[in-house]
C-alpha cells in the first residue's frame, strides 16, 4: 500500500498579494482609529474627557496672572502633569482649560487670540469653544480662582 500525502495547493503571486495589501490596510485603519494612545496623539489616555477635574486638584498654582495676556493665553501643566491651557479673554476674565484636543487627543496650544491644534487644525476661542477643524466639542473649563495675583485651581 503506497501512502500519499496530502499537499496544499500553490499560492498564486495575486493572492499573496492581496493578502500582504489586506494586512497593511487594517494596520493602517488601527493607526487612524480615534482610541491611539501614542505619543504623537497626545499619550497616554488620548481623546479621554478630562472632565472637571483635570487641573489634577484644588490648590494648584498654574501661572501668574501677568504671564497671561489679556486676549492670550499660556500653556501649564496641571498637578496631575496632564497640560493645561490658561486664557484671558478680558482684562477681568480668567479662564483655565484641558490642552487635550477633543478630537484626537493631540495637545493644543496658544496661537495669538486663538487655540489651536497641530494635528489637524482644530481651532477654538479663548473660552474654549470649537470654532474650525474636525473638534466635535469644546474643551474641557477646569474651575479656577485668582488668589493673590496667582491662577489657582479650585474645586
Amino acid at each position: 500500500m503506497t501512502s500519499r500525502r496530502a499537499t496544499a495547493p500553490p499560492v498564486s503571486r495575486r493572492t499573496a498579494l492581496a493578502g500582504v495589501g489586506g494586512a497593511a490596510g487594517l494596520a493602517f485603519a488601527a493607526a487612524c482609529s480615534d482610541t491611539t494612545d501614542s505619543a504623537s496623539d497626545g499619550g497616554e489616555n488620548a481623546g479621554e474627557d478630562p472632565g472637571e477635574d483635570a487641573g489634577g486638584g484644588a490648590g494648584t498654582e498654574l501661572t501668574a496672572l501677568s504671564d497671561v495676556p489679556v486676549g492670550g493665553a499660556v500653556a501649564v501643566e496641571g498637578a496631575d502633569g496632564k497640560p493645561l491651557l490658561v486664557t484671558r479673554p478680558s482684562e477681568d476674565e480668567v479662564i483655565a482649560l484641558s490642552a487635550v484636543c477633543t478630537h484626537q487627543g493631540c495637545a493644543v496650544a496658544p496661537d495669538g487670540e486663538r487655540l489651536r491644534c497641530p494635528c489637524h487644525g482644530s481651532t477654538y476661542d479663548l473660552t474654549g469653544k470649537n470654532i474650525d477643524g474636525p473638534a466635535p466639542s469644546p474643551l474641557t473649563p477646569v474651575t479656577v480662582e485668582v488668589v493673590d495675583g496667582t491662577v489657582v485651581t479650585s474645586g
